[in-house]
């Protein structure tokens, strides 16, 4: 039996997790739908086991770098650079690691990871990209009960080049307000979440204890299967009679948003507007770690961030090439339910005119 977990992502970058990591479980379970057979090599590499850093120089007191590798002083994590790949190493979690350095190793193959819902529609791809908190989870549920609906991904997913909708189906996050929409998830033999006006003042608990926890990686593990904040569940048990699918030729983009009117608005977009969208709301939509390794290897030379934001710019510029895309806005003030039916009814406007 190998010691690693091995996973491929869409065939076009492979990663392997040495299961003696205190990670590995995390990792696992977050990218489990790419889980494939171990080859013994991988364009990235998680281990817990740190390398010698030989005439290393300071960035302060944040980190210590030389001309291939980086180590954070206060976490000890460590990235080396290995050709177009990475090998990380650290005894922390180390998934907000992993996401900055996975997609750029996709935008080498010409891929473009994205933080947005999608989903197949009639055939085509739909990507719906949004803000944390705008609806995404609660639109999928109604979305799903569509017989020509199929599921891609509600957070993550990947676009291609050649204008591909790559999904994935990482494990859901529900929440309180989601008792309605996803009712069998609720069951009694479920543990019992807290009401749901006590859900944002726990997040903002769980997000300020967030970066201790990443430190503890077993206790951080113990703390997600019994938060009283949320449930995770893969999405077969969140749609168990839904249909699934791994990828589909994009048809539309609709950028969906909150705001401050009673009034629903579906207005065009141009593709440089929505690529814009794209690559700065998968950046913003980042964890903080994520955020700080990103400008870290910025900083240090060994990922320049103008080639890298204009390389994935360009990625998805192609991807979406001349289909139709939209921004939407939905009134802030109506809860999850109601903005979720709005905006199915929306998106049906949509691909009505894109199978017209």
């Amino acid at each position: 039996m190998s010691d690693w977990y091995a996973f491929d992502i869409h065939g076009a970058a492979t990663m392997r997790v040495e299961k003696s990591a205190p990670t590995s479980a995390l990792l696992h379970d977050m990218f489990e739908p790419f889980l494939c057979a171990d080859s013994g090599d991988a364009d990235l590499t998680v281990s817990a086991r740190r390398e010698p850093m030989l005439n290393a120089s300071d960035a302060d007191t944040d980190y210590r770098y030389t001309s291939n590798a980086i180590e954070f002083t206060q976490s000890g994590v460590q990235i080396v650079v290995d050709g177009d790949g990475y090998r990380v190493s650290g005894t922390r979690e180390l998934l907000v690691v992993v996401l900055p350095l996975l997609d750029r190793i996709l935008v080498r193959r010409s891929i473009a990871m994205v933080h947005a819902a999608t989903f197949v529609w009639g055939g085509r791809g739909v990507i719906m990209p949004a803000w944390g908190g705008t609806g995404k989870t609660s639109t999928i549920a109604k979305l799903m009960r569509r017989d020509d609906v199929a599921f891609l991904g509600d957070d993550w997913a990947f676009l291609s080049q050649d204008g591909r909708l790559l999904g994935y189906a990482k494990p859901m996050t529900i929440k309180p307000h989601h008792r309605t929409i996803y009712p069998h998830l609720f069951a009694k033999t479920r543990k019992p979440l807290i009401p749901t006006r006590l859900s944002r003042p726990l997040g903002r608990l769980t997000s300020a204890v967030h970066p201790f926890l990443t430190q503890h990686p077993e206790l951080a593990r113990v703390a997600r299967r019994y938060s009283p904040e949320h449930h995770t569940v893969t999405a077969k048990v969140a749609f168990p009679n839904g249909r699934m699918a791994t990828e589909a030729p994009l048809g539309a983009a609709v950028f969906v948003e909150r705001y401050d009117a009673h009034t629903t608005v579906l207005d065009e977009m141009d593709s440089e507007s929505m690529t814009a969208r794209l690559t700065g709301n998968f950046f913003a939509e980042a964890p903080e770690p994520s955020k700080e390794i990103i400008a870290a290897l910025g900083a240090t030379g060994m990922v320049p961030l103008g080639a890298a934001f204009s390389e994935k710019d360009a990625i998805i510029a192609s991807g979406l090439g001349s289909l139709p895309c939209r921004l939407m806005r939905v009134p802030r003030d109506i809860n999850a339910d109601q903005a979720s039916d709005i905006i199915v009814q929306n998106l049906a406007r949509v691909m009505e005119a894109v199978h017209v």
